[in-house]
């Protein structure tokens, strides 16, 4: 213990190890276990405290106890905030510690902007899905509670509280619960989306018990195109309202204004709420977009599909906005630790694990996926010319401008099939009115003409003979009876068509009807087709993700038995439903609807008021000819974008590394505990430089780039940015001296001695030792192990 350590538990973090108990510590534990526990568990989120201390246990041949755990944790608790308390000091330093600071400078290909860089129509392509994997177990209190009120927790308050820019607070998130619908896919009815009916979350009344087994159900998450993630929100004892992707909308808005795109899988129908809600008008005005990414765009209508899947939007590239799918991939294998955690240690390690991950995987490959969206981008430039040049050739084209009126024709097209109109509907409903009451009448005659005539012998055939007749009576009466209610209904849809003769088979409107009728069978078998298609492409995905379990996978298997039989006998009625339409319509194979790539193809089958083979866009070849070239021409925007974000990358690097530098030659000469905290930060960053340089020449070298090396000059000028000049300020709490304890200052009750002077100055050498005690901790925190 050294002379200047006033308290315990300085000493012992000198001597590397951090208590558990902060008044009479018996145990503790060493930074480096510690630390080595933090990055395994960063690197494999299913290695759990209670998993580590028993390897320690073994190692060290003590048999486990359960209150080891809870000591590991209490000071590991202690080392993550010791660390979340340098950090933001160092932050405090640098000046960047303002709220927005890391949303701003997220990701160096996506904010660090230059000054000579071309305009982007999208300024920040980000993606956003709930997922609810990652949800937390409520322990109720025994007694029970009313269906009114939440389920109260026994767990104690811990006052325990996670700061993180990350993580959207949920008050901020409950300012959303009332801007617009609950569920963004309820109003199906009211919403002229058509992709409304198809994405349903459970009835709230059915799911409101399952809901209360959790407090946290889930989080709601916003990642750059990157991955890099930008937001984070706590679904709380509900599904995937629209409150959280309201709230994430809002602080995207405020932080980074207009030129905004969002890929959403529900974007259609959330374009809808965001607009009636109380962000509307804002999100008019910063011209945000809602985007709906490529892999859920299968299962929405083709009218969707032109105004918002990646395809077909100017200015997207190549992103597919399904960001957050490859994210939860990753991010699910948290679950089986967070389940029975508490709040505060549940955001603690999903906060952890997303600043880990932001780092280390996404910023530490951020070139990798420079180059492959380059190289991919340049291949289907060069595939899709050759491939375009000869169908052009034969579909007789030679304008290009031609596809984007085949889209816009199609768009118009489509939009003339979104309802039936409403005198056709009645005419549907007489005629088959008229057919059930010629149904009814014909049983009602048959049993009119029927006589039966009894002789009775005895008295056995009399009871018998007399049950007999009973029941035909019963038979005739309830056939009058259907008669009787079909012709009131026909005679009411008479009225109201102002029909004054009933029809016949002879008559035309007859016919006519009985055409609507078989087109609307028609458009139905296609309906129920199309959705079990829907439901076997995403039950595949789900098998083969990573994460999936041997009992899921099972289960999964078995639906997709079942539901490949269900789309066999669909396909059979939609089949017979074809070939009884007048002119007969196409029929499909298995083959062909198990392959769809895209279920929209499914709309132009869907029309039966025109004959749209005769329209150019409706043959295969020139559909393959379109979605041909607007692939070129999202590969070219993709070029064009990535060529923008090399040079904010290589700029950034080159300026980071240069503003921290500075930092930390100007901080040592003050402070060097401080200094050393810096450093630390350089060689974070600075450590995938010799990769990204690597990587970065890599893509000068493929043939056809179109960009530079060269940095440029950023377009960022404020305190703590890269490019400015280093203004240190160091925090007064780490100059002042620390005044020790009252209880631990002596007290003269004799006249001072010789020996009494010379205690007095080791007192005062103490306390200006003392002074020194926090930087002191804070450097033996982060000495390397």
């Amino acid at each position: 213990m050294w002379a200047s350590d006033l308290f315990i538990t300085s000493a012992l973090m000198r001597q590397g190890v951090v208590p558990c108990s902060p008044i009479h510590p018996t145990a503790a534990v060493t930074i480096g276990a510690l630390e080595l526990f933090r990055i395994a568990r960063l690197r494999s989120p299913h290695f759990s405290v209670q998993a580590f201390v028993k390897t320690l246990c073994d190692l060290q041949g003590v048999i486990f106890q359960r209150y080891l755990s809870r000591q590991f944790s209490i000071a590991f608790d202690l080392y993550l905030q010791i660390r979340g308390c340098v950090d933001s000091i160092v932050s405090q330093v640098l000046q960047r510690d303002s709220e927005n600071w890391r949303l701003k400078h997220a990701c160096a290909a996506c904010t660090y902007k230059l000054t000579d860089e071309p305009e982007l129509k999208f300024k920040l392509l980000y993606a956003m899905d709930g997922n609810d994997s990652l949800k937390r177990v409520l322990r109720r209190l025994p007694d029970e509670t009313a269906d009114n009120y939440p389920p109260l927790s026994r767990d104690l308050p811990t006052g325990q509280i996670l700061t993180s820019s990350r993580y959207l607070c949920r008050e901020y998130v409950d300012r959303f619960a009332m801007a617009g619908s609950e569920d963004p896919v309820s109003n199906e009815d009211s919403d002229p989306n058509l992709c409304a009916g198809r994405w349903k979350n459970m009835d709230a009344a059915k799911t409101k018990k399952t809901w209360g087994v959790y407090d946290e159900t889930g989080i709601f998450m916003a990642v750059c195109r990157h991955g890099t993630s930008l937001l984070i929100a706590d679904m709380v004892q509900s599904g995937e309202r629209a409150k959280y992707p309201l709230a994430v909308v809002s602080k995207l808005m405020a932080t980074f204004g207009d030129g905004l795109g969002g890929g959403y899988d529900i974007g259609c129908q959330f374009q809808t709420t965001l607009a009636t809600s109380t962000l509307g008008p804002q999100a008019r005005h910063l011209n945000h977009t809602c985007l709906v990414g490529a892999f859920h765009g299968h299962a929405h209508r083709r009218l969707c599909q032109l105004s918002h899947l990646t395809l077909y939007v100017e200015g997207l590239g190549l992103e597919d906005l399904e960001t957050c799918e490859r994210t939860f991939s990753k991010s699910n294998a948290l679950a089986s630790t967070l389940r029975y955690a508490t709040a505060f240690h549940r955001q603690q390690a999903i906060n952890a694990y997303f600043e880990h991950n932001d780092i280390f995987e996404i910023y530490a490959n951020l070139t990798n996926f420079l180059f492959d969206n380059y190289k991919q981008a340049l291949t289907i430039i060069h595939d899709s010319k050759a491939v375009l040049t000869n169908l052009k050739r034969d579909l007789s084209l030679d304008d290009d401008g031609i596809f984007h009126r085949w889209l816009e024709e199609e768009k118009k097209y489509l939009e003339g099939l979104s309802h039936e109109p409403p005198e056709e509907t009645l005419h549907m409903e007489y005629w088959q009115r008229l057919g059930k009451l010629e149904a009814s009448g014909q049983r009602l005659r048959e049993i009119l003409d029927t006589w039966n005539v009894f002789e009775p012998t005895d008295s056995t055939t009399y009871g018998r003979d007399t049950r007999v007749t009973r029941r035909n009576e019963t038979l005739r009466r309830h056939a009058q009876e259907n008669y009787d209610k079909d012709l009131l209904v026909v005679q009411e849809l008479e009225r109201k068509l102002n029909v004054s003769r009933r029809w016949t088979p002879e008559d035309k409107e007859w016919q006519h009807a009985g055409r609507l009728v078989a087109n609307r069978e028609y458009r139905r078998a296609l309906d129920t087709l199309e959705s079990l298609v829907v439901a076997r492409l995403f039950e595949l995905t789900k098998m083969n993700r990573a994460g999936t379990g041997y009992k899921l996978r099972k289960h999964i298997a078995k639906a997709l038995q079942t539901r490949s039989a269900a789309i066999k006998v669909a396909l059979d009625r939609y089949n017979k439903c074809a070939l009884a339409m007048r002119p007969p319509r196409q029929t499909l194979h298995w083959e062909q609807v198990v392959e769809y790539a895209f279920l929209a193809d499914f709309d132009l089958l869907r029309d039966t008021r025109e004959n749209i083979s005769q329209r150019p866009w409706a043959h295969p070849t020139a559909r393959f000819a379109l979605d041909t070239y607007f692939k070129m021409c999202r590969a070219e925007e993709e070029i064009e974008r990535l060529n923008v974000e090399i040079r904010r990358v290589i700029t950034f690097m080159r300026d980071e590394e240069r503003f921290l530098r500075t930092c930390e030659e100007k901080i040592n000469n003050i402070h060097p505990a401080l200094g050393h905290q810096v450093s630390q930060r350089r060689k974070l960053h600075s450590q995938f430089n010799g990769s990204h340089l690597k990587r970065l020449h890599d893509i000068a070298m493929l043939p056809g780039f179109a960009g530079t090396l060269i940095p440029g000059v950023s377009a960022l000028k404020g305190p703590g940015e890269s490019s400015s000049e280093p203004a240190i300020i160091i925090p007064s709490s780490l100059l002042a001296p620390v005044q020790p304890p009252p209880s631990q200052i002596p007290h003269r009750n004799v006249l001072d001695s010789i020996e009494d002077l010379e205690e007095e100055e080791e007192v005062k050498c103490e306390a200006e030792e003392a002074s020194h005690a926090l930087q002191d901790v804070l450097e033996v925190s982060f000495d390397p192990v």
